[in-house]
């Protein structure tokens, strides 16, 4: 597959469908069901993977919908424009107390032998009333532009109607020469009596796809790939396994360049072995797995897939940009926040060249 060609003179550098949440954590690392005290903030993965180009002076925008007069949908809209990413979407009627809402994500960080512990509170969420007719597909892809539409497996399998609502998005992107991203980001939850169908949606989407990215366990449930053990040990030992899992993922999905797969070991709550393995038509590319340290690990492969896509954008070759994304990915479990906001492009090859001293 030759390498595909980043779109010129685009308005857009990202462009990403998402639901839109807030997340709430424990403050001092405790566990939910003892605390009183909670940490909220503004999330989705998505917006997450955009926050990373954001801050680094890029264009983006996330196409969602808000819950019309809610105070929960103007501390996200303010949230975003903070992180300077664009927004567009309906604002949908809440209909009453049981109506519609933005999704909950409750989740503790956990600390040492006691691991993180993640609840999605997400009935009534508006995400799910996503619809390409809200949205003006051709002035997007094509009067403004768009170099990569990324879209997550979150957003695909939130409802037959999102599924669909990607599947339109992709191929009109794909019309007007928009390359796609999909990160698997699979969710046992999410695929819970719906194997079949979302299967089908999946392998749809990443037939579409340019990069195509996810961990051993996306790979392995939302496609059908064969690969290693999800979560085992000596991850720095089973390269030839994730290589195969690729080459597996290459077989099915000749269509896209891109193949990357984050590398997690984890030694306890607050320390893990993060790596990252990728292929493209210039062969492989890895950054082998070596210890973190972790303040908070949700949004860590967010982060990752945002300095990828960064540097692909960037026309920067593999190698330099799957570095960018495992410093990004890094720098993402030093924050409270499920994102990564790098000050500069150099404050995230510090992180990469492991130099953590004071600048002054």
């Amino acid at each position: 597959m030759m390498k595909p060609t980043v779109r010129e003179n685009c308005a857009y550098s990202l462009v990403s469908p998402t639901s839109m949440g807030v997340r709430i954590t424990p403050l001092n690392h405790q566990p939910v069901h003892v605390s009183d005290h909670f940490f909220l903030q503004a999330t989705s993965a998505e917006s997450n993977v955009l926050t990373v180009s954001a801050a680094l002076g890029e264009r983006v925008k996330v196409l969602t919908t808000f819950v019309k007069d809610s105070p929960i949908a103007l501390l996200i809209k303010n949230d975003l424009r903070k992180r300077g990413i664009e927004f567009e979407g309906k604002d949908v009627p809440q209909g009453g107390p049981w109506g519609y809402r933005h999704q909950f994500n409750i989740a503790d960080t956990g600390y040492g032998v006691r691991g993180p512990r993640v609840t999605n509170d997400r009935a009534g969420e508006v995400g799910r009333t996503l619809n390409v007719k809200d949205f003006d597909l051709e002035r997007l892809f094509g009067r403004e532009g768009v170099r990569v539409l990324h879209v997550s497996g979150l957003i695909a399998a939130l409802s037959p109607e999102t599924g669909q609502f990607c599947i339109e998005l992709a191929r009109a992107a794909k019309s007007h020469g928009t390359l796609i991203s999909f990160d698997l980001n699979y969710r046992e939850s999410f695929w819970k009596g719906r194997g079949e169908e979302l299967h089908s949606l999946f392998s749809e989407i990443a037939s579409l796809t340019d990069y195509l990215i996810g961990n051993e366990e996306d790979f392995q449930l939302a496609l059908g790939v064969q690969g290693p053990e999800a979560g085992g040990a000596d991850i720095a030992g089973k390269m030839d396994s994730f290589k195969g899992m690729i080459d597996n993922a290459r077989k099915a999905f000749p269509n896209a360049s891109v193949f990357a797969t984050t590398l997690r070991q984890v030694v306890h709550a607050n320390e893990h072995l993060w790596g990252a393995i990728l292929h493209s038509d210039e062969g492989w590319f890895q950054a082998p797995p070596r210890p973190i340290h972790i303040l908070d690990r949700i949004g860590g492969g967010d982060g990752f897939v945002g300095g990828l896509l960064y540097g692909l954008n960037k026309g920067w070759e593999p190698e330099k940009a799957l570095q960018f994304g495992w410093a990004t990915g890094a720098m993402a479990t030093t924050m409270i926040y499920d994102f990564a906001v790098p000050a500069s492009e150099e404050q995230v090859w510090s992180v990469w060249e492991g130099n953590a001293r004071v600048k002054r």
